[in-house]
C-alpha cells in the first residue's frame, strides 16, 4: 500500500512558467486525503524561497519546508563537515541557501572545503569550468559536490543541458567521483523519506525524468510513476528502466491511486 508521495516540480507541477493543468486540484486532493507529500527537485537555478514564490504566482501554494532542493541538502552536509570556505558554481541567487559559508570568488589558488557544482546554464564558460577544475586539482582532499546529475531539462526554448554533463567533465578531468546531492542519489531520496517519516516501500515518486526520477527512486526502494509531460520522450518507454506506472500528467494521480488500493 502506497502511503506517501514524492513529487518532482519542473515538468510535473509546471512546465516553463506555466502550471500543468489541474496540478493544484491534484494537490488539493492529496491534502483532503491527508496523504503526506514532499516536493523533491534538482532545481539549482534559484533558492528555495524563490521556488515557493514562483509556485505562488502560478496559484500553487507550497510551504518552504515541503520542498527539498540539492542546495538545502548540501548545506546540512557542509555544516556536519564544519566547512568554512566553499567555491560554488551556482547562480548568485541560489548561493543564498549557502550564505552561512564563506564564498570564494575569482581565484583558484587557495584552500577550500568543497567545490559545489550546480546549474549555471548560460553562465557556464570554459573559464568557469576550468576554474572549478583548477581548484579541485590544487586541493587534493577537497570534495566535488554535485547538486544533481540530471542530463537535461525542457525549457521554453526546448531541451537544455543540465548540471550532469559538467559534473561528468570534472570527474573525468580530475579522476575523482562527485558526491551527489539531488536525484538520482540514493541518499537524497533517503533524506526525503526521513523528512516525510515514510518507508521507501510505501512511497511513490512521480517525475518526468526516466533516469533521475524513476530509476533513482526505484534504486532507493520506492515505486515510481512517469508522467508524459516535461522532458518525457517516447523513447523513455523502450529502455532498461520500467516505470511502475505511466500517467498522462500529474492530474491523473487520483485515478492512478485508486488502482493501487
Amino acid at each position: 500500500m502506497i502511503k506517501a508521495v514524492l513529487i518532482d516540480l519542473d515538468g510535473v507541477i509546471y512546465q516553463a512558467d506555466q502550471p500543468i493543468p489541474d496540478a493544484q486540484r491534484t494537490l488539493d486532493w492529496l491534502n483532503a486525503r491527508r496523504i503526506p507529500y514532499l516536493f523533491v527537485t534538482n532545481t539549482t537555478s534559484r533558492p528555495r524561497d524563490a521556488v515557493v514564490e514562483k509556485l505562488r504566482l502560478m496559484g500553487i501554494q507550497v510551504k518552504p519546508q515541503h520542498i527539498l532542493t540539492p542546495a538545502v541538502a548540501v548545506s546540512g552536509w557542509l555544516n556536519a563537515q564544519r566547512a568554512v570556505t566553499i567555491a560554488s558554481f551556482l547562480p548568485k541567487a541560489t548561493q543564498k541557501d549557502l550564505s552561512q559559508f564563506t564564498q570564494l570568488t575569482d581565484t583558484d589558488d587557495v584552500s577550500v572545503s568543497a567545490v559545489i557544482v550546480g546549474d549555471l546554464a548560460q553562465d557556464w564558460s570554459f573559464a568557469e569550468l576550468n576554474r572549478a577544475f583548477r581548484l579541485l586539482m590544487s586541493n587534493p582532499g577537497c570534495p566535488l559536490l554535485a547538486l544533481g546529475l540530471s542530463r537535461y531539462w525542457r525549457s521554453a526554448q526546448g531541451l537544455q543541458l543540465d548540471v550532469g554533463p559538467f559534473v561528468k567533465a570534472l570527474e573525468f578531468a580530475t579522476g575523482r567521483t562527485a558526491i551527489v546531492f539531488g536525484k538520482p542519489s540514493r541518499d537524497f531520496f533517503q533524506q526525503a523519506l526521513t523528512m516525510l517519516d515514510a518507508k521507501a516501500s510505501e512511497t511513490l515518486m512521480i517525475g518526468d525524468d526516466i533516469h533521475g526520477d524513476v530509476g533513482g527512486a526505484q534504486s532507493a526502494g520506492l515505486k515510481a510513476a512517469l508522467v508524459k509531460t516535461g522532458k518525457f520522450q517516447q523513447t523513455d518507454l523502450s529502455g532498461d528502466i520500467v516505470p511502475d506506472g505511466i500517467l498522462t500528467s500529474f492530474a491523473e494521480l487520483p485515478a492512478y491511486w485508486k488502482s493501487l488500493e
